[in-house]
């Protein structure tokens, strides 16, 4: 009984913090270089293409609301695979969720050096670049490694911070819109075509994304069963705003959106002059700060789950005599963050982090009515209409998946090979003891 007590994190995380996780998991990069992008697929009908991915972003995490909601352990989608279809697709999903992990966070870090640039422009330069990395990505490691609740506490910070910066955005820039003449918007867009908005929705897939990465560290969460369904719902209702907001302001602001590649800070020129863009920039920053520091407090906490089972090498399960935290998965996290960063793959990380997810989040639908059948008693939040939403949910991801380009399908085919070796080593090794599951419905 002590020694399993000595193996059980500490459930720091109240329903709050694991809101304010999941928002800060959430608004990262995306924000700042998608209105852009998305305005130039659709025009001015852009906002509706935010409501449209919210929607469809929402049944998927109203499945992961039930589907979380059973389950008291780390481990996040990886862990929802495993328990509903076994060790293989559990692998071949753990695999991939930390992929679109470590290539979301080290596509952040190499942004936040851009926009430092702005400021300093030497950063960019090979040197002062790796200074920058290395401190950036270090000193979050160092916070999380002596404990979840300063990891916690350092999410909460950052992602107040940000929500000020883009709130002050958002009213400054409706403001400056509603005072002048409406004809000066961008200008209206041809009517786009079904493969424009696909595309659109796709584009934002990584806008909405990252929420999976808030439900990694449950076995850390105060009260799992009723904290993951309200921490779920509060953020996506909060991004929702968030976002049509500020594609309404960017559209409305600047004459050639689609034009412009730091859509805000370009806004902000508009109706604050140069210290507004300033601000804007400095707000991305500290948004890209806090999303780094959100991901290295729940991503290691996915193969500490994976080792914990046997299914990656004991090591990253080692749980730290002092702090009480997966300091090993941590520090391996961070280091190849940091490599992602210095290799320069920021577009190439994106696009994986984009295409990864997808397939996540169709097996975590699909989960749900297994883990029904298997368990038509379970405590949790149970979803009205489940299974009618997780088989939307999975006819959502795959519509997506079809827009996706050989290049991207050539990586994940990559990603399921190695996860494929992996499996494969880990039934050479043979069996080993692994925790009693803890999930309320076993």
């Amino acid at each position: 009984m002590n020694e399993e007590k000595q193996r059980v994190l500490v459930r720091a995380i109240g329903r709050w913090s694991l809101a304010a996780l999941l928002v800060n998991s959430i608004i990262g990069s995306g924000i700042f270089g998608l209105p852009s992008i998305v305005a130039g697929l659709v025009g001015r009908a852009s906002p509706l293409a935010y409501l449209i991915a919210a929607a469809g972003m929402g049944v998927i995490m109203a499945c992961f609301a039930e589907v979380a909601s059973q389950f008291r352990e780390a481990g996040g989608p990886y862990l929802y695979a495993r328990v509903a279809f076994g060790q293989f697709l559990g692998i071949q999903t753990g695999w991939v969720s930390w992929l679109v992990r470590i290539t979301a966070t080290a596509a952040g870090a190499n942004l936040f050096v851009t926009y430092l640039a702005q400021f300093w422009p030497q950063a960019k330069e090979s040197m002062p670049r790796a200074l920058v990395l290395t401190v950036l990505i270090g000193v979050v490691a160092v916070i999380n490694y002596r404990g979840v609740s300063a990891g916690a506490r350092l999410s909460n910070v950052f992602t107040v911070a940000k929500l000020v910066s883009l709130f002050a955005f958002i009213i400054a820039g409706l403001i400056f819109a509603l005072a002048r003449n409406p004809a000066a918007a961008t200008s209206v867009h041809p009517s786009a075509s079904t493969g424009e908005w696909l595309q659109a929705v796709l584009v934002l897939m990584f806008a909405y994304g990252g929420f999976e990465a808030g439900l990694m560290p449950m076995g850390e969460v105060q009260n799992p069963e009723r904290d993951a369904p309200f921490a779920l719902f509060a953020a996506l209702a909060t991004v929702t705003v968030i976002y049509t907001a500020i594609q309404i302001v960017v559209i409305q602001v600047l004459p050639n959106a689609a034009a412009s590649d730091r859509p805000l800070a370009a806004a902000a020129r508009e109706f604050l002059g140069q210290p507004g863009a300033a601000l804007i920039s400095a707000g991305a920053l500290v948004s890209l700060y806090g999303y780094l520091s959100a991901m290295t407090l729940n991503a290691p906490r996915l193969t500490f789950a994976l080792a914990e089972r046997g299914d990656f090498p004991p090591m990253l399960g080692a749980i730290h005599p002092r702090f009480r935290t997966p300091h090993a998965s941590i520090l391996v996290f961070a280091l190849l963050v940091w490599a992602m960063a210095m290799a320069g793959t920021f577009r190439w990380n994106v696009i994986l982090s984009a295409v990864a997810r997808l397939f996540a989040y169709g097996l975590v639908c699909a989960a749900l009515p297994v883990l029904r059948r298997r368990h038509p008693h379970a405590g949790g939040f149970r979803l009205p209409a489940g299974v009618p939403f997780a088989a939307v949910g999975m006819v959502f991801s795959a519509v997506l998946v079809t827009r996706m380009g050989r290049g991207e399908l050539w990586a994940m085919s990559v990603t399921f090979a190695i996860a494929f070796v992996n499996w494969l080593w880990v039934r050479r090794a043979g069996p080993r003891q692994t925790p009693k599951s803890r999930s309320i419905g076993c």
